[in-house]
């Protein structure tokens, strides 16, 4: 159904051009914030600037991110840890707001996980290749701005109930070994989730994701001890 609506609105404009484009302009079509850019908007203009003592993280992500906050909110209590995740996004929304949502905080470190939307389709068809290069981008950001990089395996996943057949079980272990050799390759941190939540076929452990997707409270605790592992040697 998308690919057809997607091939009508291409015919439409290809003839009527500035017409149809002001129709949709006129109807919002075109007036959403796709990327989230006024999501953090707001708090992250109430920041102040870190302290030159202060060890200040930003957590690039989606729903799993920001669920790490609600699940279990005294991890992030008491810390220079600021959340930036946002449900149901892709690599492509992200790296579209990582000039607001990371640089901008002038954090010491930003940990993205990210690409378990990408695979799900949350946004449309994309490669494995096309999804690193939205990471290697974020990546390469950061890395100009003096900002330490964490990037993190894609959790586990047998499907997606939401988007179903998308065989994530096979395109995560081999996004995670992209990513794991890219981070090596260019002197980034690399965080391996996978291996410590995964049911040993690809999927999560059942005690780790109701929906097999979403960590729970154990799932996250699981996470925070490797995290805070591997940001202590950093």
């Amino acid at each position: 159904m998308k690919q057809i609506v997607y091939q009508m609105l291409k015919v439409l404009f290809c003839r009527y051009g500035v017409l149809v484009f002001s129709i949709f302009m006129s109807l919002g079509l075109f007036a959403q914030d796709w990327g989230g850019l006024e999501h953090f908007r707001e708090q992250n203009e109430a920041l102040s600037p870190p302290q030159s003592d202060e060890n200040r993280v930003v957590f690039m992500g989606n729903s799993i991110t920001i669920g790490w906050s609600h699940s279990r909110p005294d991890f992030f209590q008491n810390k220079h840890y600021i959340n930036r995740g946002i449900s149901g996004q892709t690599t492509s929304q992200m790296l579209l707001r990582f000039r607001n949502d990371v640089i901008s905080l002038a954090p010491k470190v930003v940990v993205i996980l990210a690409g378990t939307n990408d695979i799900a389709g949350n946004t449309g068809p994309i490669s494995l290749e096309e999804i690193l290069d939205n990471i290697k981008s974020m990546s390469e950001l950061a890395d100009f701005h003096g900002i330490q990089v964490l990037l993190c395996s894609v959790l586990p996943a047998s499907d997606y109930r939401w988007s179903p057949g998308k065989n994530p079980h096979i395109k995560i272990p081999k996004l995670n070994q992209m990513m794991k050799q890219y981070a090596e390759k260019n002197g980034y941190g690399y965080l391996d989730y996978f291996s410590a939540l995964t049911d040993g076929n690809s999927g999560m452990k059942k005690e780790y994701a109701d929906d097999g997707v979403h960590p729970t409270a154990e799932g996250y605790k699981i996470m925070e001890k490797l995290l805070t592992q591997k940001l202590s040697s950093l």
